[in-house]
């Protein structure tokens, strides 16, 4: 009994103390607008996913997240590389997407190697549609990759 109160206590500590640490929307905006990469990451992913009071705008996190890929934070790079294939926010355009993926690829992202063929593990393997893979990379990137931005 004394052991599962303790327990309690912990985590209540915990998630009081993960609270407290957790940037307000203000502070992400800051550090936006000073120029930090992983702040503008943070507020393109309050607009993909409509959350802490930020309305659902795929053009203003594409232009905040186009901001950190463009100093090179490496997940910022894939999303944009998918928001390009999906045309989300932006006009689809797959060759900059592929642009993306490869400055991605180039720091040793390994999605981005895998969308781009280029991951050694799959050659002289099963045949593999990396077609179907990009699509499915596309959709999937911008939303996981802001849950885990927001995380950081």
């Amino acid at each position: 009994m004394l052991k599962a109160i303790k327990v309690i206590f912990i985590s209540m500590l915990l998630s009081v103390s993960m609270t407290v640490l957790a940037e307000t929307t203000e502070e992400i905006k800051e550090l936006a607008k000073q120029g930090d990469a992983l702040g503008q990451a943070k507020l393109a992913s309050l607009h993909i996913l409509g959350r802490n009071g930020e309305e659902l705008d795929y053009k203003l996190a594409a232009k905040w997240m186009l901001k950190a890929a463009e100093q090179d934070l490496v997940e910022a790079q894939a999303t944009i590389a998918a928001m390009y294939d999906r045309g989300m926010g932006l006009k689809g355009n797959r060759d900059m997407a592929t642009q993306w993926y490869e400055k991605a690829a180039n720091q040793g992202h390994t999605t981005s190697l895998a969308i781009l063929g280029r991951n050694p593990t799959a050659k002289g393997s099963v045949k593999f549609s990396y077609q179907g893979m990009r699509l499915n990379a596309s959709r999937s990137i911008p939303k996981e990759y802001a849950k885990r931005f927001l995380k950081k």
